[in-house]
């Protein structure tokens, strides 16, 4: 474990002086010191590290949920429901098309919408931070965005499984489904109605007690949702929506950073640890047209989200960008995908194509500005400003 702290830092203190994102690197030292590549083997079963990636996911999301606000959330519900719901359905459906269209099989289609749909909630809440976007207007939609992929994820997983596993029971899959809506709606119910009483309950003066709390509460709930069929993850988000808006917000926000990033820099590592770099030549053309479906699908989706919430050129690139890379729900996929016994290309594709897109999401959301130049209405003064001037100065400025 030191030594996978150690080279994702020389890596990416080697990237940042060509000024390269840390994501990337994190991953590419996971494939280089992982049991898949020649030379030093770190460590040679990535479940090793299962546990602490997992704590990098919750603690990822747990940010997340503490910057998204709850007024936010209630007076941009419908526009973030509008713009979410869009970006499924332009995602999730050419996916699905792809899916069709490689003539893999059904099962192998279903997969592959939601391989090619959903977005990375640990990368894209990197992104932010690292870009120091959290304040900019349009990561309020990215955030609501992301919370609508995260419920219908729950919610997919849940009909997906009976089919992979060969259930012949529709009502089991209705039961899996009713049981993870049922558990969000309770989350969701918690965090309207619940505040001021976990308030009450987490609030305290010593430093060491309340990290010790919210650590706690962010941790259990992501291993109850788990549990109920939700995402880990949305139960962590959950938990930071509850706790940033109670008195004890502001120190918790601060406190978490540190375990935020170090155990956010071990999820990508393992995320690199399960890519054999072997197997992505016999998937390359089948990898490189989806990344382009999924290029030309999120520019349309940000456009179309920018023009829900009344942005410009700038903020329509900015949410394209943020919102390209694929990760950990893409792997979660691949696994149910091994257990089912599905075409054997399938793994190396998701392997491949999410890698692809991990590197290049950061990477394009860093230079969006490029993108604003190209979309209507982008070469005017106001949205060069949106996209390239005031942002690009924000973007500079240091986290925290």
């Amino acid at each position: 474990m030191g030594g996978a702290f150690l080279a994702a830092a020389l890596l990416a203190r080697l990237g940042s002086r060509i000024e390269l994102p840390t994501i990337p690197l994190f991953i590419l030292a996971g494939i280089l010191l992982g049991p898949h590549t020649p030379g030093i083997v770190l460590v040679s079963d990535p479940h090793d590290l299962e546990m602490l990636s997992a704590l990098g996911l919750v603690l990822l999301l747990f940010y997340l949920g503490l910057e998204f606000h709850l007024d936010d959330l209630k007076a941009g519900g419908r526009k973030m429901a509008l713009a979410g719901g869009a970006y499924l359905a332009l995602n999730v459906g050419a996916g699905l098309g792809f899916g069709f269209a490689l003539g893999w099989g059904t099962s192998e289609a279903l997969v592959l919408a939601g391989v090619l749909g959903i977005s990375s909630s640990a990368i894209v809440t990197k992104v932010l931070v690292d870009l120091g976007r959290i304040g900019n207007p349009e990561t309020k939609p990215i955030l609501g965005i992301i919370v609508v992929e995260d419920i219908f994820l729950a919610l997919y997983l849940a009909a997906l499984q009976p089919i992979l596993s060969g259930a012949d029971s529709v009502q089991a899959a209705l039961l899996d489904g009713g049981k993870a809506f049922g558990f969000l709606l309770l989350l969701a119910l918690a965090a309207r109605f619940g505040t001021k009483v976990v308030g009450r309950l987490i609030d305290t003066k010593d430093d060491e007690l309340l990290v010790i709390s919210f650590l706690g509460a962010a941790v259990f709930v992501a291993g109850v949702s788990e549990w109920f069929g939700v995402a880990d993850a949305i139960g962590a988000f959950m938990v930071g929506l509850m706790l940033g808006s109670t008195s004890s917000g502001e120190r918790i926000r601060k406190l978490v950073h540190p375990l935020r990033d170090a155990f956010g820099a071990i999820f990508f590592f393992a995320f690199g640890l399960s890519i054999n770099p072997g197997d992505l030549p016999t998937v390359l053309w089948p990898v490189l047209a989806a990344v382009a479906v999924t290029l030309v699908m999120n520019v349309v989706a940000g456009l179309v989200a920018a023009r829900i919430n009344g942005f410009g050129a700038g903020p329509a690139a900015n949410i394209s960008t943020t919102l390209l890379a694929r990760g950990e729900f893409a792997l979660i996929l691949a696994t149910m995908a091994a257990g089912a016994a599905l075409d054997e290309r399938l793994a190396p594709f998701i392997a491949g194509y999410v890698l692809v897109l991990a590197v290049l999401g950061p990477l394009a959301a860093g230079r969006s500005h490029w993108l604003a130049r190209l979309l209507p209405g982008g070469r005017t003064p106001e949205a060069a400003g949106g996209s390239g001037g005031a942002a690009a100065v924000r973007d500079k400025e240091p986290v925290g």
